[in-house]
């Protein structure tokens, strides 16, 4: 069997390990999909009415989902980090380094099976946002095209994570890390609010921000961009799914290789 084959027979094994674990502790996608349900309802009800400055021809619902989308996947990737540093603190490391299996395959099987976890977000998140208003109103293939450039962006962000979770070690201090990073960046960003809202420096940041981008992306695909909306000034949210798919390239060709080195150097000690 070729060193490839080897890798996606053992990272298929690591998945499904990953998968069954959140089979027997149910209570993992519980809270993982209650979180974004509780978003959904506090922005569409609770701060919706306050929130203007949306393009004619829209509901605050259609604007929100998408935002919501992003901001889910992007936290629920941090699950990645904090599954790794526990893995360790636990020694189950040491047993995959026992066994004759490629290193990667123990990342890629983590990150994949995030991946799951993330799309099972998405589909409560879109059945919630379904009941509160909000509409798919564009053609089934660039609707799953929305949904893919969310997981894409969703798994690049899981490598960055399996990287801190490497080097941090401890779940707690994963999350915390992870929190004070992730948190602005899903905030200063046109997730929840137009970017005309924003003060000048902020609003550079934020169309630049590829968060902005792929909640743009994600409106356009499903059709919840009306055509009386005005163009972006920022070329990131012009071509905000390419944008998008430019950034997930660079964060996977960058740390990839940094996480599996971190991963050998950390099962040879």
């Amino acid at each position: 069997m070729s060193a490839l084959a080897h890798t996606f027979s053992d990272s298929v094994v690591i998945t499904r390990r990953n998968l069954i674990k959140v089979k027997r502790v149910p209570d993992l996608i519980v809270f993982a999909t209650l979180s974004p349900i509780m978003f959904v309802l506090l922005f569409r009800y609770v701060f919706g009415g306050a929130i203007g400055g949306l393009p004619d021809g829209i509901s605050y619902a259609e604007f929100l989902l998408p935002g919501i989308f992003a901001q889910t996947v992007v936290f629920g990737s941090t699950t990645t980090g904090a599954s790794i540093a526990e893995d360790l603190q636990k020694g189950l490391v040491d047993r995959f380094r026992s066994l004759p299996m490629s290193r990667s395959a123990v990342l890629i099987g983590r990150t994949v099976a995030d991946l799951g976890l993330n799309a099972i977000s998405i589909l409560v998140m879109a059945l919630t946002g379904l009941l509160v208003g909000w509409r798919i109103t564009s053609s089934p293939l660039e609707a799953a095209a929305g949904f893919l450039v969310l997981l894409v962006f969703a798994f690049a962000v899981s490598w960055m994570m399996a990287l801190v979770g490497l080097l941090v070690r401890t779940p707690e201090v994963v999350n915390n890390a992870s929190f004070i990073v992730i948190f602005p960046l899903t905030f200063v960003a046109n997730t929840f609010v137009p970017l005309e809202t924003f003060p000048s420096v902020l609003r550079t940041f934020a169309e630049w921000n590829p968060v902005s981008s792929v909640v743009q992306a994600a409106r356009e695909l499903f059709g919840n961009q009306p055509a009386s909306a005005p163009v972006p000034d920022a070329w990131s949210l012009q071509h905000p799914a390419l944008y998008t798919l430019i950034w997930a390239a660079v964060i996977l060709a960058v740390f990839v290789p940094l996480a599996v080195r971190a991963y050998l150097r950390t099962a040879t000690r």
